[in-house]
């Protein structure tokens, strides 16, 4: 599955991209915000990241900016039996508006694979993941938990957000938030 969005282009990885993901993913500034990927973050890690199988009803896919390449990845996955979308922007490219517009263009296709109930989630010292989350029409659940880092090697408290409804995934706030 393929979707391009104003400025981006959303694409399944592939083993050749190795090198791109590790490129952008290999700072612990990004690592730190990501529940499974491991730190430090070596070439294996990204090998096996380009490699997972694509589910259809959750896919997941490398974030590709024209001209320059992998400058993240945004996609679908599954956190305590509910979809939930995740994202990860290379830090050279943050405060641009990246973030928002993956993740908004993640959130047209669950929509048209079905989905009326989505979940997502911030660590609760990474505030700017929350505001990518509330412009995209995301609500806070009220709850936190505690959600297991990889990188950091232990629990870390989350802030759990919610998108329920057809009705809330209108596209349009996703091309005004980006």
């Amino acid at each position: 599955m393929f979707h391009r969005s104003e400025r981006l282009f959303l694409r399944p990885a592939f083993t050749e991209d190795s090198g791109a993901i590790l490129a952008g993913i290999n700072d612990e500034a990004v690592v730190r915000n990501l529940a499974r990927a491991p730190w430090p973050y070596r070439m294996e890690d990204a090998q096996a990241f380009a490699a997972l199988p694509q589910d259809p009803r959750l896919p997941h896919f490398l974030v590709t900016l024209p001209g320059v390449g992998v400058i993240g990845s945004a996609g679908m996955g599954e956190h305590e039996g509910e979809p939930e979308i995740g994202y990860w922007i290379a830090r050279e490219f943050w405060g641009r508006g990246y973030a928002t517009e993956a993740a908004g263009a993640v959130l047209r296709i669950a929509r048209a694979l079905g989905h009326t109930r989505l979940t997502a989630g911030h660590f609760a010292d990474n505030p700017a993941s929350g505001r990518v989350l509330r412009k995209l029409g995301f609500v806070p659940t009220g709850r936190r938990s505690q959600r297991f880092s990889l990188a950091r090697g232990g629990d870390v408290e989350s802030v759990e957000y919610a998108l329920d409804s057809e009705a809330d995934m209108d596209p349009a706030p996703f091309a005004r938030a980006a």
